[in-house]
């Protein structure tokens, strides 16, 4: 649903996730015409440590893209970029798809005896997804709300009751289903959905590519009329207004894929007479739209990495024009919740982890009419909140737990919700009740499977409304929680979390999968890792790198891992490797590295600066080619972060990206065994960033170690829209892990 969302962390749409099963036949020899000549290839210098590789197998080439000199020019100096040409921003270059093609063969193929294991890596992951599922049912304009799964489907359907008073009753509507309206398509997802108050029309955000380009359509859900008018080329946002008849979205910049316009449109007209709402001047910012939790307010949300503005339309007046809550300002953060004339406050105005103050909306530029609710907190960051009838909920992340702290809203009472394990995450679920004394929030932790509680605010009497499923054998006793704290080299204490079956010795001789993130100030989670238990399963650690970057320990965390402060991000991963070497949990020879999008940045530059104690890295939609990427303002989200990786313009900046972007750091040197995964419709990290990677390293490197890439040719960021599929991508990396160290008939 459009409600305004306040949760700070929801700004990472930037570099991050998944990739389908490959397919092909083998490849012996890769021709790729183009001005220099064929593409070569080289006998494969990548033997398996899987024992059970034969010599077939062993004697596949890889390919090999050939080296075109292109010069790159800043601040007076040059690069050669040998492999700019794998570029292509249409996606039709046959030359190109040839050799992504290609190294999807050749994966496919260096894979090819694990095809059993993947298939048995798959039933297991796909055992602990319900075969029939539904969310948390949730009340709006009386009505309810949920999403299901059904036996065999891949996709969610979204229903509604229209009758129940404290709970759903009957038969669901069906609102929209996305297996059907997937039709023969070869991705489709719903963004957001949207219901008018009156429950008659529906509006919906669909992108049929994965490129994040949506298409908005309607219907009449009184007749099960469809609109006819279709508006391209929108965002994923779309809210009603109070008449029922109005709607507001965002188009996207055609080059840059931003949202940059906030646009009117009724319903049944021509969008050609749509009306701009709004168009945003600052390339650093990007724009939402949604509608205040007390349906009040129709909420144009404009933000950067480093500051926001709020504007409102009254949402019984959508004809009005927009009127900022509190005018940006430069490095002044803040989101807002509504109660009655009032507006709670979350803002970093003097107070660098937030703070929660109170103020009349029609005052709320005036700091001297903010009342403090919520005081900052040291070491730690508020990062949500909700109001309630009589009380405040805000979500707190400190030292890598998430908690919740509960408030009365006249000062009176204050408590926290108590959790008893080393290592959680509680979260506010959906609450979309503002007069109410009901809190909906889950919890989770990596031995417990998420679960979603209903509390009441006065009484503090909760029940348990659902809880994740994890498959008939999942047994919480079998497994084991540990929170370390590993001093970085600069004396920072980085949090790790561990997970592994109970009885596992410190003695170094298992395997470790040592995932890590720590950018755009994103908080991993210490939550429940389902897909992990194939791995724990079969006797591995599996660890979490709290690293700079994210704010687990407060803002300073996230500022500690930005801009001139980024390589922290990486010592800080790194020395985690090193500590968990050090006391046993693992051993160079069995440790392996894992990140994605941002998160594959890490592994990266984490490969060029300490490849010795990496076994194998199992890299996702990898962020690799900073420079290039962030001197080029037509690729989307380029200048949207200036503020998160410095802007390259500037010297002092462009030569620090320049010391540390993966791809230009590569060097004769020995890596480790090495899985790429990418989408050919990624908006967020275009797919050359990794392919240039791979090809670079292919070119470069000095050992016999596995290097191979996969490319989902109909998905983009997020990988596959389909559940199980998704399932798919897991399969082939652990299997990949598996196979590089000798695992691979382990069951």
């Amino acid at each position: 649903m459009a409600i305004l969302c306040h949760q700070r962390g929801e700004l990472i749409m930037h570099r991050m996730i998944f990739v389908p099963s490959c397919g092909g036949a083998i490849l012996l020899l890769m021709t790729l015409c183009g001005c220099n000549g064929p593409a070569s290839t080289k006998p494969d210098n990548e033997p398996m440590t899987d024992p059970s590789a034969t010599a077939s197998t062993a004697a596949i080439p890889a390919p090999v893209a050939q080296p075109r000199e292109q010069v790159l020019s800043a601040h007076g100096q040059q690069r050669v970029d040998p492999y700019y040409w794998l570029r292509d921003d249409e996606r039709e270059d046959a030359e190109v798809l040839a050799y992504l093609q290609a190294e999807n063969d050749y994966l496919t193929q260096r894979m090819a005896s694990t095809e059993t294991l993947q298939e048995t890596l798959y039933a297991e992951l796909i055992a602990r997804i319900p075969d029939n599922d539904e969310s948390v049912p949730f009340r709006y304009h009386g009505d309810w709300f949920a999403r299901q799964y059904r036996e065999g489907l891949e996709l969610p359907i979204h229903v509604r009751w229209r009758q129940g008073d404290e709970q759903p009753q009957g038969e669901p509507e069906v609102l929209l289903d996305e297996n059907q309206l997937k039709g023969e398509l070869e991705y489709y997802s719903i963004g957001e959905y949207d219901v008018s108050p009156d429950g008659r029309f529906l509006a919906w955000s669909e992108d049929r590519v994965s490129r994040g380009i949506y298409q908005l359509r309607f219907r009449d859900l009184h007749g099960e009329l469809t609109f006819a008018e279709v508006i391209e080329g929108v965002s994923n946002d779309v809210v009603f207004a109070n008449d029922n008849r109005t709607v507001f979205y965002l188009k996207l910049q055609p080059e840059t894929l931003i949202p940059w316009q906030i646009w009117r449109h009724t319903l049944g007209t021509d969008p050609n007479s749509d009306v701009l709402v709004y168009e945003e001047t600052d390339s650093a910012f990007q724009n939402s739209v949604g509608r205040s939790r007390d349906d009040r307010w129709i909420v144009l949300e404009h933000h950067s990495t480093s500051s926001s503005e709020l504007q409102l339309i009254p949402a019984d007046h959508p004809e009005r024009p927009p009127q900022a809550l509190i005018r940006r300002t430069s490095q002044h953060e803040y989101s807002a919740d509504f109660h009655h004339d009032q507006v709670y406050l979350l803002s970093n105005e003097g107070a660098k982890n937030f703070r929660i103050v109170r103020t009349a909306v029609d005052r709320a530029e005036d700091r001297a009419s903010w009342v403090e609710v919520l005081p900052e907190q040291p070491q730690a960051l508020i990062d949500n909140l909700a109001v309630f009838r009589e009380h405040l909920v805000a979500q707190i992340t400190e030292d890598a737990n998430s908690k919740l702290e509960i408030m009365r809203l006249d000062g009176s009472q204050q408590h926290s919700i108590e959790m008893d394990e080393p290592a959680y995450t509680a979260a506010l679920g959906t609450n979309l009740q503002v007069d109410s004394e009901r809190l909906v929030f889950t919890y989770a932790s990596p031995t417990t499977p998420t679960r979603w509680y209903e509390m009441n605010l006065n009484t503090g009497q909760r029940r348990l409304l659902k809880q994740s499923y994890a498959g008939d054998d999942f047994a919480p006793e079998r497994y084991q929680t540990q929170r370390l704290h590993v001093t970085a080299r600069d004396g920072a204490e980085v949090p790790v979390t561990l997970l592994y079956r109970r009885g596992t010795q410190a003695d170094g001789s298992q395997p470790a999968f040592l995932l890590g993130y720590g950018s755009y100030g994103y908080s991993y989670d210490a939550g429940f890792f389902s897909h992990m238990l194939s791995l724990v399963d079969r006797g591995f650690v599996f660890a979490l790198a709290h690293v700079r970057g994210g704010q687990e320990k407060g803002r300073d965390w996230y500022d500690q891992g930005r801009l001139l402060q980024k390589k922290n991000t990486f010592t800080d991963y790194i020395d985690v490797a090193q500590a968990l070497i050090e006391q046993g949990w693992s051993h160079p020879d069995k440790l392996v590295g894992s990140g994605r999008s941002a998160g594959g940045l890490l592994m990266g530059a984490v490969a060029n600066m300490a490849p010795e104690l990496f076994h194998t890295l199992v890299v996702g939609v990898p962020f690799v080619d900073v420079v290039t990427t962030m001197l080029d303002e037509s690729i989307p989200l380029t200048t949207y972060e200036y503020d998160e990786w410095g802007n390259p313009n500037q010297r002092e900046y462009h030569d620090y990206m320049l010391s540390y972007s993966p791809y230009d750091n590569i060097r004769a040197q020995d890596y480790p065994n090495i899985y790429v995964g990418t989408g050919l419709w990624d908006s967020a990290v275009q797919y050359w960033e990794p392919a240039k990677w791979v090809a670079k390293l292919r070119h470069t490197k000095t050992d016999n170690h596995t290097l191979v890439m996969y490319t989902d040719m109909n998905a983009g960021h997020r990988g596959n829209s389909g559940r199980f599929q998704r399932q798919r991508d897991y399969a082939r990396e652990f299997a990949f892990v598996l196979q590089q160290l000798g695992l691979a008939s382990a069951r």
